[in-house]
């Protein structure tokens, strides 16, 4: 069992019984870790040391392994806002039946595959685990297309921030607004704030 503790704590505190089995680990073995109280069962397929914070973000991402944090959520991760979500955003393929996701009360957003891995990223969670995101010049498009009316609270803020930063990359952000169909909105924030 000491193998699995030291595999968690070298992944901060968390393994996942496919992490387990790569590195020849029985999983009667993440068993027996929890039942002892070496480990703590978080959710299907993922342990964690005891007294570690659970990491929120992290779990949903091991849980719904096919979406991407975006929207609100995403901004937050990318220290763009200082409002965390309220409920975490994650985007998922059009195909994907994402019924179980919304019945423990994510908000979930579907895009077209074509358009599915554009600014897809690996970002670190304020409790130092990575999960998958999109990049800022994603996220600011998507906030913009948004559904139903956009919320320039929140918007108006983040492009102020995005503009002023050493990351700004108008070309970028023009291109991804192109491919997502929401350019003129992106310019038209553009040309006000550059």
């Amino acid at each position: 069992m000491t193998a699995l503790t030291d595999m968690a704590a070298s992944r901060n505190g968390y393994i996942t019984s496919a992490q387990a089995t790569d590195a020849g680990i029985p999983r009667r073995e993440l068993t027996e870790a929890v039942r002892s109280g070496e480990l703590v069962q978080v959710d299907r397929g993922l342990y964690a040391l005891p007294g570690i914070w659970e990491d929120p973000l992290y779990v949903v991402q091991h849980r719904f392994s096919r979406g991407v944090f975006s929207d609100d959520t995403a901004l937050f991760l990318h220290d763009m806002t200082d409002r965390p979500p309220f409920v975490p955003t994650m985007t998922f393929p059009r195909s994907y039946n994402a019924t179980a996701a919304r019945a423990t009360g994510l908000t979930c957003r579907t895009c077209a595959d074509s358009v599915l891995n554009l600014g897809l990223c690996e970002i670190r969670t304020q409790y130092g685990n990575m999960v998958r995101a999109y990049d800022v010049e994603r996220t600011l498009c998507d906030l913009v297309r948004g559904q139903g009316a956009p919320d320039t609270q929140l918007i108006t803020p983040a492009m102020r921030a995005y503009v002023g930063s050493e990351r700004c990359d108008p070309m970028k952000l023009v291109t991804y607004a192109r491919r997502l169909g929401v350019e003129s909105k992106i310019r038209n924030f553009l040309e006000v704030l550059l």
